[in-house]
């Protein structure tokens, strides 16, 4: 189970992105096709903008506890809690291979 606040924190900068996104695709636009003027104002724009505007900053969590690592990115959950759910059957469509 991941600490609380790091749960928060990843909800937090997941509402931030929502907000910022459209907002980033329109500057990075300007900055791949405007003229020098506008490049250049559009690339001080970005940096002005929050850090965790950036969708880079946000980290796959499980579903269930938010564990950070081994993260499963076909069904969103941990490796942990994938092997567990997929043991009981508790998984549509996923069977223990063997051979």
């Amino acid at each position: 189970m991941a600490k609380k606040s790091k749960i928060a924190a990843q909800r937090r900068r997941e509402q931030v992105v929502a907000r910022y996104a459209e907002r980033r695709v329109e500057l990075k636009e300007t900055v791949r096709v405007g003229s020098p003027a506008q490049r250049e104002a559009a690339q001080r724009e970005l940096r002005r903008q929050p850090r965790d505007a950036s969708p880079v900053r946000l980290r796959n969590r499980d579903a269930v506890d938010g564990r950070p690592r081994g993260y499963v990115g076909k069904v969103g959950l941990s490796r942990v809690r994938f092997r567990s759910l997929a043991h009981r059957g508790e998984l549509p469509g996923i069977t223990k291979s063997s051979w």
